[in-house]
């Protein structure tokens, strides 16, 4: 590869000096161009590029520091070595203020000492072009970065809204069940997914599922899942009878395990299915590596359900038990994803999930509470008290809850307030 020679342009009105200096420097390796005319070296330079400019500073007409300051006015990126036969310090000090890239003092007993400037000094104007390329390339990336983030969010927002419209309407009531829910995306797109439908005027079927990972795949999964169970309960008949009742809680989930493995799309998800005869309040319920377990509130009396199960989209040959519980007339059921123990303060698994039973524990017990029934909360901003959800800038993980409650929980909840707002508890 053939070096390219630099450019120089050298003004000294002394011709001995200049033509000695235009010499060692054309010698050097360098192509000089010479002016003993301050106002003549620079008409030159407007239509010519020069690399960097050796000038004498005391000049007549246009003297060396005049010509450094129209020349980093006009043409700022032309670094300029300013050589003076005086030394004077308040020459240095106002020749570097105004841009020069060095200062030398006459006479140059050495000449490798003008090399060694110049070639300071196109190195650092290398490193300034360099720079500047790299600052617009970083300003271009920058760009392009907002503008796909932009899009990124308007894709996301999109996508957030079809999400929420495959929501069930909430609150909802069924028969004798109350059903609310509430879901708090980690990202704009939420992987978890709650679901549910009352079966031939009957049999009220739901579930909570957890997609691994954050944002839009396990979203999209959420999305595929939905039409995915509705296809099962139209082909299967699922939850249409009372054998399907008794049975297809399990059934329905190794379907899903099945197409979940067979669609191949990466994720796995954990899943708490279950469906309530409202003529009965019997619930059968299956888990699929859900965590924390269903709270289930009846008076005083708290507790988890129980029930164990492994996650869907990993076994191929997984099966799920299906649980029975017979609720009582006065109950409330609240389902969790496992988000809600990132926001626990304990530090343990199992701490975490009695500090998270403790909370209903204190709910049960007698409180005080004045207005209107209106203005009384529901379960859910309830459990959103206690636990202090609606004061979270950003949850680490996504947080679903499904609430199921008897009317006569919520009737007797009610009334045990008018009774505590009047003194008559």
């Amino acid at each position: 590869m053939v070096e390219v020679r630099r450019q120089l342009l050298v003004i000294d009105d002394d011709t001995i000096v200049r033509k000695s200096i235009a010499a060692y420097l054309e010698d050097s390796g360098f192509d000089v161009t010479q002016f003993g005319v301050a106002k003549e070296g620079l008409a030159w330079l407007q239509s010519n590029h020069v690399d960097l400019v050796v000038t004498d500073l005391c000049m007549p007409e246009l003297d060396g520091l005049s010509l450094l300051k129209l020349i980093k006015q006009q043409m700022p990126d032309i670094p300029v070595i300013v050589i003076s036969g005086m030394g004077v310090v308040r020459d240095v000090v106002e020749a570097l203020r105004h841009g020069a890239a060095d200062y030398l003092v006459k006479p140059l007993v050495d000449m490798e000492v003008l090399v060694h400037a110049i070639g300071r000094g196109l190195e650092r104007n290398i490193l300034r072009a360099e720079n500047q390329l790299y600052r617009d390339q970083l300003e271009r990336a920058n760009k392009e970065l907002e503008e796909y983030v932009q899009l990124l969010e308007r894709d996301q927002q999109a996508g957030r809204r079809v999400q929420s419209k495959l929501l069930p309407r909430a609150p909802k009531v069924c028969g004798p069940l109350h059903i609310d829910y509430q879901i708090i995306p980690s990202l704009y797109l939420s992987g978890d997914f709650i679901d549910y439908a009352l079966q031939v005027d009957r049999y009220f079927a739901f579930y909570l599922t957890d997609v691994s990972g954050h944002g839009a795949a396990p979203a999209f999964v959420t999305v595929w899942l939905k039409q995915l169970v509705q296809r099962c309960f139209r082909e299967q008949s699922i939850f249409r009878s009372e054998e399907s009742f008794r049975r297809d809680a399990g059934t329905l989930l190794k379907l899903i395990n099945r197409e979940i493995i067979h669609a191949g799309i990466g994720c796995h998800m954990t899943c708490f299915v279950g469906v309530i005869d409202i003529h009965t309040l019997e619930m059968r319920y299956v888990v699929a590596g859900h965590l924390p377990l269903p709270v289930l509130v009846s008076g005083s009396r708290v507790e988890y359900l129980q029930g164990k199960g492994k996650p869907l989209g990993i076994f191929e040959d997984g099966d799920w038990p299906v649980s029975v519980v017979q609720l009582p007339q006065n109950f409330s059921l609240t389902i969790f994803s496992d988000g809600v123990l990132e926001v626990l303060p304990p530090p343990g698994l199992i701490e975490k999930e009695q500090y998270l039973l403790d909370s209903f524990v204190a709910e049960s017990a007698p409180q005080i509470h004045t207005g209107t029934a209106e203005d009384r909360p529901n379960s859910l901003q309830k459990v959103n008290a206690r636990l202090k959800l609606l004061n979270l800038d950003t949850a680490p993980d996504d947080i679903a809850i499904l609430s199921i409650s008897s009317a006569s929980f919520r009737a007797a909840a009610s009334t045990k307030l008018d009774l505590e707002s009047t003194g008559e508890v």
